[in-house]
């Protein structure tokens, strides 16, 4: 009896430690993750200009209600723990008004078919625009080759419409001392081509409750109607129709609450706002189906989370940091959060590339070799600021393994900033981002659900959630693998960096700054082993302990024989 017992206990341990490896996380997420509903989420969501408080940003955060309840979330009345699985709506009266796009045309009179209609493009009415009276206006529209203060105030424009190669709202302030009732205005970045992608127009705002109206234009529009000023006194009708009203933000959590360590969490986030496919229906698509998914293993005991994992949607950057500050006791207890933001791209179309953002290491204040930033631009990033931690390369590879089983091109670029990532960086928790650029059609009203590709939806699903399970279950098991991973990473990027360092001294940059570049990376992934000593649930770490220091013992051998090389 007494042998059929700790044959039962040793079965159910190894049971138990075969659920939680990262390979059967991976078999569930495979099999589990269905494309087909990220896709009609993504495409549900997308019909709509989504701006905090509007009818489609709400339709949007309803639209995830109803996906949380069918797959058995039941709503909070009073906190997260009375049940398994719960999810709780925050409402917020809007400080200012919302804002929602109705309809738009410009047609040049003479002409019939409008020089650019909301139709085509919806972008071209700017957030926080008003209406023109009902039927529109039509009046003279002069071209404004130079914009500055004086050369408006050469011109007569009272009553008449600005146009010029420049974002609108620059020319807002000068168009309202000179009396003109409108202004419009081009202003699209290289990396969209526009001479290519002649119809595109990235969305834009102006100051609330202004007299004067912008409207922005794609690159034909611009150079069709340059052309008829260019032929003498040109007058244009315009028509637009604007909705501005009071209105309450929204914000959608949802839970699945640890066995073991409930306050202990992994946070999702994919902000609502902004009228693309790709940015964002396509993380709000991702998430929900993620979301189901977690449900339906959950419910099949498939998985047992011993850690809490929660699921936010809601206004970027805003509703991620309320969610991080307000409550300062939850915050603590946060141990990574993850932002998904344009994760749905059909690479062949866009241009884009996966990538995770890390979090700011080396390379985001040295970049070189491989390393680069995306058109986004670098962050100004300090070596006060780096974040050493285990997060960046344990999500890179395991978004690797994906990337290698699907035929899946995985790549990163260093800290930059801008997403819902950004949060919990600077509350000092783990974050990372999970995106595509370079997009030609970034921003612009091109981004529409014919761009959306659902089997990178699905593989960026498949490693987040992968991820996140093993993290939140993890044992010492999962530390000690991870410390190998981190050691193995270390290795090879300081190779890396001592050929790039060789390179550069023979090039005639200063030895001793090389050597720093080299020992800030030794010191990042010491430091970022260190890290690995929280990620068991069960706080056993002698074996981790141990192994953490052989790994960074092999770091920090290998660091200065490298330095001694570096001549």
């Amino acid at each position: 009896m007494k042998t059929k017992i700790l044959f039962a206990l040793l079965l159910a341990g190894l049971t138990s430690y075969a659920q939680n490896t990262t390979d059967n996380y991976f078999k569930l997420t495979r099999s589990g993750f269905n494309a087909k509903n990220a896709l009609e989420t993504t495409a549900f969501v997308e019909k709509f200009f989504r701006v905090p408080g509007n009818a489609g940003f709400n339709a949007s955060i309803y639209r995830v209600e109803k996906i949380l309840k069918k797959a058995g979330f039941v709503l909070q009345k009073e906190n997260e723990l009375e049940a398994p699985l719960t999810y709780r709506i925050e409402k917020r009266p809007l400080k200012s008004n919302t804002w929602e796009p109705v309809n738009a045309s410009i047609t040049i009179a003479g002409e019939t078919a409008p020089l650019i209609s909301f139709k085509t493009n919806r972008n071209m009415i700017p957030i926080n625009c008003g209406s023109t009276p009902k039927g529109g206006v039509t009046v003279e529209v002069v071209f404004v080759d130079k914009v500055t203060p004086s050369e408006i105030e050469k011109l007569d424009i009272k009553g008449k419409i600005i146009f010029a190669e420049s974002h609108p709202a620059r020319l807002l302030a000068l168009a309202t001392k000179a009396g003109a009732i409108g202004v419009l205005g081009y202003s699209m970045p290289k990396y969209t081509q526009p001479k290519v992608h002649q119809t595109s127009i990235q969305f834009g705002s102006m100051k609330a409750n202004s007299e004067v109206w912008t409207l922005l234009l794609s690159y034909s529009a611009k150079e069709r109607l340059k052309a008829a000023c260019a032929k003498g006194l040109t007058k244009i009708k315009v028509d637009i129709e604007t909705k501005i009203y009071p209105s309450q933000e929204l914000t959608i959590v949802a839970n699945l609450q640890g066995s073991v360590k409930p306050k202990e969490r992994f946070v999702f986030s994919a902000h609502v706002q902004e009228p693309g496919a790709n940015d964002n229906a396509s993380g709000v698509g991702t998430l929900a189906e993620m979301a189901r998914l977690t449900a339906e293993l959950y419910k099949a005991k498939k998985i047992m989370p011993q850690r809490t994992l929660t699921f936010l949607w809601g206004d970027e950057i805003t509703s991620t940091r309320r969610y991080i500050t307000e409550d300062t006791a939850r915050a603590k207890d946060i141990m990574w959060g993850m932002s998904l933001d344009m994760v749905g791209e059909d690479t062949k179309k866009t241009g884009g590339s996966f990538l995770i953002e890390k979090m700011p290491d080396p390379s985001a204040i040295w970049t070189r070799g491989e390393d680069k930033h995306t058109e986004w631009g670098a962050g100004e990033v300090a070596e006060k600021d780096l974040f050493p931690h285990y997060f960046n390369d344990f999500v890179f590879d395991i978004c690797k393994t994906q990337g290698k089983f699907a035929n899946w091109t995985v790549n990163y670029n260093p800290f930059e900033g801008g997403s819902d990532h950004t949060p919990f960086l600077q509350n000092k928790i783990p974050g990372l981002l999970m995106w595509h650029f370079t997009d030609v059609f970034y921003h612009t009203d091109n981004d529409r659900i014919d761009k959306v590709s659902p089997i990178e939806m699905k593989n960026i699903g498949i490693s987040a959630l992968t991820a996140a399970y093993t993290l939140i279950s993890a044992d010492e098991n999962t530390a000690s693998k991870t410390v190998t991973q981190i050691k193995s990473d270390a290795l090879t990027r300081l190779k890396t960096e001592f050929e790039l360092s060789k390179q550069a001294i023979a090039a005639g940059k200063e030895v001793a700054n090389e050597k720093h570049i080299l020992e800030v990376w030794c010191k990042w992934y010491v430091d970022a082993l260190a890290t690995v000593n929280q990620m068991p649930v069960k706080a056993e770490t002698t074996r981790v302990g141990s192994a953490i220091k052989f790994a960074v013992n092999e770091i920090e051998k290998q660091t200065k024989l490298y330095l001694l090389e570096l001549k």
